[in-house]
């Protein structure tokens, strides 16, 4: 590892590399993740799910499976009511509860292969496995449409009648199943493209993939007789949890508590709900507390993969390499229901380089597959990889290194991005000369072998957060966030506070707070956690060492403003205020009793200004053109991470978005049979990557601070998901000998092209 940095600063903490505080209980297995939870009386909930890709449902008889001895409650979309689109409060993001309580439970149609049609709570999973075969669902199959072609052709089956495409004019007479078109842009490209000296343009596909969490969704609900609820689950965010859960179960906010567990994984799939009110319902009904666990057939066939896509790129250039115009069209597919990220494929697609005319153009297509969900950046690697993979055949066309091309049109402060604001400070121009120094961009290639490169952006999120610092009688912290750790968010926090607050980072403890226990928090996602919930616990941190200067005043009885705090100790401000001995934090926090009682700091904000993330990846592959096969032989990621707090798991947060982007590109995909099931649900058909699969990976972190926060973080854990697709399809193409725009490049992919171009 290697770690250039331009934000120097005499920190003890900050930079650090620390044990984890999850760590030991982690790998002793003492950590309660979601399918941990259980409870006295407690029964098991299954769910039946639909075999047909589209359907309606005509009629469901349940009576069979209530007179079951054992079954306790069984519920249907019956026991759920019809909801408008509408805004969550607390400020979450607009969210059409309509689609929402359609897809957890199927109302009128099942809309995809393992749509949820039905639920049963009995006193074990043998006799809830028995209740659901004698649930009688009366079907009737309707044609689907699987992929996006199908999807868009003329006479496509229309999944949703009152769905009308949004942002067109006038708006359209008649349903469809495009739920929106986004353009942004700046410029005129239509121009542009004539003055350039040579214009290139393709299509590219690429399959949905799933973000392949190991642990699957689980859920206890436990209903109690004065109408509270206590909810333990697995997810990204519980507050988002609460709000869904109480406006689909017809409670109040306040009526609902739900617990975070610790998290198996989640990578942006577990920022939504499938299970949580279908336990809600089922243990108001039954008096009981329901646990829900989900097993892999389950998470692959009915929970958002990210979306399979369909680009249109353009690039105009001149003979220097200087890109004149740019324009891109993006089909993402939405699943079932809208939701397709198309603002982010659409903001990011050109924003690694300064173009004067531009123009992004994204569609949300809806499909008989379960509905998407985020995954890491989510609609980034969709719109970027294409932009990379013809930014390179440009190079060759051109005769020119891709490190170059990419360098000569870097963005930079000032650059007017396509969505409108200019960058701020960022560091891309240094990711870009980062990995062209590296030994491993000039070292040689073998037989066979060739080298890819790719460069990527995400604009980062902040948003809501609460934090809390409580010092103890002893002088140690405990910190609470509300913002659950899928990352190693708990150790950067700890290393900010002891900076803060000067002391050991082995005498803090942080706590993922309930949803009863802290002021809102948005959900962990869009690399917001480390910068936003850092900053809320700087301020609290502040907040409490401000306090302990006011309780040092009253001990040696000077005004508050005679007190300064330096190296974890309440000093005298000069000599002209007394000469005091410093106290430490243990002494202030003895004496808290007789001073003014408990001491606390406490931040509730709305971070702003997260700050561009930029990363530049180097690959090299190798090709067995007898079998299609490519393995990955060498791999760098260069990324800017502002600063550092914890560079051991901002190397991990590298490897691993690179290690998912070698699984995207390469080898995973949904594939789905004639009849529109899902044929590959389970992990021995979805070929994820295994550690033989991928070489060791090689980091530099490249530190250009972000201003906008204390310690200069920029979120690191989307970004790294982006550049592989491109790098990776730039050098099989490299080494196949001609531009192969499907991913992934799975074997049979390959060898159908070698084939095609009379390879061997």
């Amino acid at each position: 590892m290697n770690i250039q940095d331009s934000n120097k600063k005499n920190l003890k903490w900050v930079g650090t590399r620390r044990v984890r505080p999850d760590g030991i209980d982690k790998v002793t297995g003492r950590a309660q993740f979601g399918a941990d939870m259980n409870m006295p009386g407690q029964l098991v909930g299954r769910v039946l799910r639909s075999p047909h890709p589209h359907a309606i449902i005509k009629s469901i008889d349940t009576s069979r499976a209530e007179a079951l001895p054992g079954v306790k409650a069984v519920v249907t979309h019956d026991d759920f009511h019809d909801l408008p689109s509408e805004k969550l409060p607390a400020g979450e993001a607009d969210i059409n509860f309509r689609d929402l309580v359609h897809n957890i439970i199927a109302g009128d149609k099942a809309l995809y292969d393992g749509h949820a049609v039905a639920a049963v709570a009995a006193t074990s999973a043998v006799i809830a496995r028995r209740a659901l075969k004698l649930i009688e669902v009366d079907y009737e199959p309707l044609p689907f449409a699987i992929t996006l072609d199908q999807a868009l052709a003329d006479d496509a089956p229309i999944l949703q009648p009152w769905l009308f495409t949004e942002g067109v004019s006038p708006r359209p007479q008649s349903p469809s199943n495009v739920a929106e078109r986004l353009e942004m842009g700046i410029g005129d490209p239509d121009a542009a493209f004539a003055k350039a000296d040579l214009v290139v343009e393709r299509t590219f596909t690429m399959e949905a993939v799933h973000q392949g969490y190991i642990e699957p969704h689980a859920c206890v609900a436990s209903a109690k007789d004065d109408g509270h609820v206590d909810l333990w689950c697995t997810t990204q965010g519980h507050f988002f949890v609460r709000a869904a859960c109480a406006r689909l179960c017809d409670l109040d906010v306040s009526d609902i508590r739900v617990t975070a567990s610790e998290i198996g994984g989640g990578f942006g799939g577990k920022t939504t709900i499938y299970l949580e009110p279908l336990a809600i319902k089922l243990s108001k009904k039954s008096g009981r507390p329901v646990k829900m666990v989900m097993n892999r057939d389950e998470v692959l066939r009915a929970t958002g993969p990210t979306s399979g896509t369909k680009a249109w790129v353009k690039i105009g250039v001149m003979n220097d390499g200087t890109i004149v115009a740019a324009d891109g069209v993006f089909h993402l597919e939405a699943g079932a229901f809208p939701g397709a990220i198309i603002e982010p494929a659409a903001r990011c697609a050109f924003a690694p380089y300064d173009i004067a005319d531009v123009r992004a153009v994204a569609y949300d297509v809806v499909l008989n597959r379960p509905k998407v969900a985020a995954y890491r950046a989510p609609g980034a690697p969709n719109s970027e990889y294409p932009v990379e993979a013809l930014l390179d055949e440009i190079a060759e066309k051109l005769d020119m290194d891709p490190l170059e091309l990419r360098l000569k049109n870097a963005a930079k402060e000032g650059t007017r991005t396509a969505y409108g604001p200019k960058f701020g400070r960022i560091g891309c121009v240094e990711t870009l000369e980062a990995a062209r120094a590296h030994p491993h961009y000039s070292a040689p290639l073998g037989p066979n072998q060739a080298r890819g490169v790719a460069t990527g952006y995400w604009p980062n999120f902040a948003g809501e957060t609460s934090a809390a610092v409580n010092i103890n009688e002893d002088g140690t912290a405990t910190l609470m966030v509300g913002t659950p750790d899928i990352g190693g968010s708990r150790a950067s926090i700890c290393l900010m506070a002891a900076e803060e607050l000067g002391v050991d980072y082995e005498s803090i403890r942080p706590i993922i707070g309930d949803t009863g226990s802290l002021g809102f928090n948005a959900m962990t996602g869009g690399s917001r956690v480390t910068y936003s919930s850092g900053m809320a616990i700087v301020k609290a941190s502040r907040d409490a060492v401000k306090e302990m200067c006011l309780r040092a005043a009253i001990i040696w009885g000077i005004p508050e403003d005679a007190v300064t705090w330096e190296d974890g100790h309440a000093r005298p401000a000069g000599d002209n205020a007394g000469k005091f001995a410093p106290l430490s934090v243990a002494e202030i926090a003895r004496n808290a009793g007789k001073t003014g009682g408990p001491i606390a700091g406490h931040a509730h904000i709305n971070a702003q200004g997260p700050g561009a993330s930029f990363g530049t990846h180097i690959v090299d592959v190798e090709l067995d053109r007898e079998t299609g096969r490519v393995d990955v032989t060498r791999y760098t990621v260069v990324q800017d991470a502002g600063r550092a707090v914890h560079p051991g798991h901002v190397e991990g947060q590298f490897q691993g978005g690179a290690v998912q982007g070698i699984g995207w590109a390469l080898n995973e995909e949904y594939v789905y049979g004639e009849d529109g099931r899902l044929q590959n649900t389970g992990f021995l058909d979805y070929r994820m990557p295994v550690a033989s699969d991928v070489p060791m990976i090689d980091t530099v972190i490249v530190e250009v601070p972000n201003e906008r926060h204390p310690y200069g973080v920029r979120g690191v854990g989307e970004t790294p998901i982006i550049p592989p697709l491109g790098a990776i399809a730039n050098a099989v193409s490299r080494a196949v000998g001609h531009r192969l725009t499907h991913l992934p490049m799975s074997p049979p992919h390959v060898l159908a092209e070698l084939k095609a171009a009379g390879g061997d």
